[in-house]
């Protein structure tokens, strides 16, 4: 068990057992329990909370992203490996850089559903082989997070591979997806139209994603941030209020 604050705080104890089945791909296991534990509790952390020292041991397989458009994600850090893998500094490049060309599209809907649901996601993935291109077999771990604006904006991801790189570039099909939606009621791939929302999933979602002081979520306004309605610029006429009605009187003399 790991346990992120206090002896006292119960609350924050958090269950290794699952993190622990996969131990070929241990770089995976430590980003994800770092941002389980970051979490404690909320649906999601911020990307200001992230510490590089309390993922020592995976620095050069993760990386953070920042979303641009639907479906398209930057590099705006990266680790070593990253950049061994494609043989070229990946800092601002889009994510799908990794992926071959039938595998972007999957890739772009698993990354819009990361975003949107908000989602957990898991990827299986292989690299293309060609000349001096070996089998090589990866795993790719998103964990949403928080902008400092409050929008889920960014991601912590971790990219870990087994066997040799060889020649560079090498890019990665997608064998399987993992999805775990964050927020009960919510889709993944995709979200469901406005329609389908019902009134407890909104107000879920409206509980948690505004439960820290100060955030605000697109989409959701709060009372005191809505704009007054603009005064009347009618000019009023006796039968509307005698009592406040102005006549200009002039005189030539």
């Amino acid at each position: 068990m790991l346990r992120t604050n206090d002896a006292d705080n119960t609350q924050n104890v958090i269950n290794m057992t699952r993190f622990l089945k996969d131990t070929r791909f241990p770089a995976i296991t430590q980003v994800e329990a770092y941002w389980e534990g970051l979490r404690a509790g909320r649906i999601l952390p911020r990307r200001s909370e992230i510490d590089p020292r309390g993922i020592e041991g995976a620095l050069e397989y993760a990386f953070i992203l920042e979303r641009i458009a639907p479906g398209i994600a930057r590099m705006r850090i990266a680790g070593s490996h990253l950049t061994d893998l494609m043989g070229m500094e990946v800092r601002g490049m889009p994510a799908s850089t990794f992926f071959t060309p039938t595998g972007r599209n999957s890739f772009s809907e698993t990354l819009e559903a990361v975003f949107d649901s908000p989602a957990i996601a898991t990827l299986d993935l292989t690299a293309e082989r060609g000349i001096g291109k070996p089998a090589m077999e990866a795993k790719m771990l998103l964990l949403p997070l928080k902008s400092d604006l409050g929008d889920v904006s960014r991601v912590l991801g971790c990219l870990s591979t087994k066997g040799e790189i060889g020649r560079t570039p090498r890019r990665f099909d997608i064998q399987g997806t993992d999805m775990r939606p964050l927020i009960i009621g919510s889709t993944a791939p995709g979200k469901a139209p406005k329609s389908q929302t019902t009134l407890t999933e909104t107000h879920l979602i409206e509980t948690h994603l505004t439960k820290t002081p100060g955030e605000r979520i697109p989409g959701l306004v709060d009372a005191q941030n809505r704009v007054a309605p603009k005064p009347s610029t009618t000019r009023p006429t006796k039968t509307q209020d005698p009592h406040n009605y102005l006549r200009l009187v002039t005189s030539n003399d």
